[in-house]
């Protein structure tokens, strides 16, 4: 009996993905491990792999496809000794499928007889993956017409494009034939309001329907309290100037000291590495930090894995590593699932001080300013010393004041001191 090739939940959170690329053709022998297609996730573009041995039959969902809910047949694998006649004998796809995705992607509702829906009006269709390439290349997807259902733009279209050398988004003319720039911002503000602004509407990525959903509950759920204190950086950069010029093996950063300074600390306060539960508080064993990344999709937090038995220098190259498979959507479910403590850390941008809202279900996050010059009392005196601001969110259900300001002070103390760290 020939086999249904399902649509996989490669994340807790997924209850569809997209159909980026089919990687096997109809008649290809499939191997268990081979990669069948590429699929886009609310996180992540990730690679599936075939579980049983074949050949592919018959594929049901055609690459480029978006909206396709978990556990849908997307293609039927054909066992030893069967041919394609066999194929009529396996169960059809859901009917319930096609509805689904329109409810996904309402853009998808519209009359869709015409391949040239795929630019209707000033929507362009096109795959979230074929957008991203297109914006790297500076690519109009206006100018392109899509190979996928009902004219959507994929990402074979859009790498032809590329690739002979047109449908650049400076050659205005290209669109000329399409309706004038001016319109595409006038009938959403006269739908709206005769006095908001114009503008222009921007579709919710998955990955950004769940942020917002998380956050909000996040925010509304868990009773945040918050704990902010000052560390001196002087000795960190010191350190930090000192090993850089002793290697180019790697190129340590503030942050990368953070990272060690967090998991030591919570090695030293473990019931700040902890989360709530109705029934029983859980407190990590393993001390695995998230690290906030931000992406053109939206804010993802990749993990350092033991970051407690890692040195500054594995953290650091682990880090690189992790925020580029993060910005180019690579990251594996095992790399961005879980942790139990998040930091985030805008103080590249000069951001002073700020109070970050709690990545559930962890119970803390610490959110980590810039370092700057300021005036400070030593021994009775005026001086000027580097000091960063770090603010401590946390969840009162799982973290007690006390605890927090045990797990600050700590810190802090590894922080000024960072030969300690070394040790």
């Amino acid at each position: 009996m020939p086999v249904q090739i399902l649509m996989p939940a490669l994340s807790p959170t997924m209850t569809e993905g997209n159909l980026a690329k089919w990687l096997k053709a109809e008649g290809d022998a499939v191997k268990s491990g081979d990669i069948l297609c590429e699929i886009e996730t609310d996180k992540a573009t990730m690679e599936f792999e075939a579980v049983d041995e074949g050949i592919l039959g018959k594929i049901l969902v055609a690459g480029g496809t978006s909206g396709v809910a978990v556990n849908t047949p997307i293609a039927v694998l054909l066992e030893e000794g069967e041919d394609a006649s066999a194929i009529s004998a396996a169960p059809a796809p859901k009917a319930a499928a096609a509805p689904a995705v329109a409810a996904a992607a309402p853009v998808a509702a519209a009359p869709v007889a015409a391949p040239a829906a795929a630019h209707g009006g000033d929507r362009v269709f096109a795959s979230p993956l074929a957008k991203r390439i297109a914006r790297n290349g500076n690519v109009d997807l206006a100018a392109i017409k899509g190979s996928g259902p009902h004219g959507r733009i994929v990402k074979a279209d859009v790498e032809a494009a590329i690739a002979g050398g047109g449908a650049k988004a400076a050659a205005a003319p290209a669109a000329a034939a399409a309706p004038a720039p001016a319109p595409k911002t006038a009938p959403a503000s006269a739908a709206a309001s005769p006095f908001e602004p114009a503008f222009e509407e921007i579709p919710n990525s998955s990955m950004r329907k769940i942020i917002a959903r998380r956050l909000t509950e996040a925010k509304s759920t868990i009773p945040h309290f918050y704990l902010s204190i000052d560390c001196e950086l002087d000795a960190l950069l010191k350190v930090r100037a000192d090993l850089n010029g002793r290697s180019d093996a790697y190129k340590l950063s503030v942050n990368d000291f953070v990272v060690r300074a967090v998991a030591l600390a919570l090695k030293k306060v473990p019931a700040a590495n902890a989360s709530w539960g109705e029934e029983a508080i859980k407190r990590y064993t393993d001390i695995d930090i998230s690290v906030a990344v931000a992406t053109p999709s939206g804010l993802i937090t990749p993990i350092v894995h033991h970051a407690d038995h890692k040195g500054l220098a594995e953290i650091s190259n682990e880090m690189k590593a992790l925020a580029g498979k993060a910005r180019d959507n690579k990251l594996k479910p095992e790399e961005f699932q879980g942790g139990g403590f998040t930091i985030s850390n805008l103080g590249m941008f000069g951001i002073k001080e700020f109070a970050a809202i709690i990545n559930p279900p962890q119970g803390c996050i610490l959110a980590v300013g810039a370092g700057e010059q300021r005036p400070v009392v030593k021994n009775g005196a005026l001086a000027v010393a580097t000091v960063m601001t770090c603010t401590l969110s946390v969840d009162h259900r799982v973290v007690d004041g006390a605890v927090g300001a045990e797990f600050l002070a700590a810190f802090k103390k590894l922080i000024e001191d960072p030969l300690s760290m070394l040790l």
